[in-house]
């Protein structure tokens, strides 16, 4: 198990024990708990604990810097909206397959749509389509069909 893993289960087990779905930690002392630097803190923060797996992260920064993370029950149509909204003019291929994978976790889509999403915007779908390009092409797809399930 990575140190990012053990973070973030260390974070998820402080959640479960926390009133009312907050958690309110010091990025100084997870680093100095962990015996990492405050970027793993917030590599951590971003990938594992983002609005799209159903978290809000508040943090301050300086010497009584402190994250608070709060658990989020966001309904389907409203984590879909969600991510429609949160994709920019393009998304790259791993980034497509996380969101999905996230949204299919999360029972917004079942996992058959998810992979079928992912098998046409996948690069042997795109493989028409010019290199430089397909980022936005797979965001274009993506929004639209994510649309359809709202």
């Amino acid at each position: 198990m990575g140190i990012s893993d053990l973070i973030a289960s260390f974070l998820l087990e402080g959640l479960e024990e926390a009133e009312n779905g907050v958690l309110e930690v010091q990025r100084s002392d997870l680093a100095q708990r962990f015996n990492c630097v405050p970027s793993q803190i917030n590599y951590v923060m971003s990938t594992r604990f983002s609005p799209e797996h159903g978290y809000i992260v508040e943090s301050r920064r300086g010497g009584n810097g402190y994250i608070r993370i709060t658990r989020v029950r966001m309904d389907r149509e409203t984590l879909l909206m969600h991510v429609i909204n949160s994709l920019g003019s393009t998304v790259d291929l791993p980034s497509a397959r996380a969101i999905l994978g996230n949204l299919v976790s999360a029972g917004a889509l079942d996992e058959s749509v998810g992979c079928a999403l992912l098998a046409g915007i996948g690069d042997k779908a795109l493989i028409q389509v010019p290199r430089q390009f397909r980022d936005s092409v797979r965001a274009d797809i993506m929004k639209q069909v994510l649309i359809q399930f709202v």
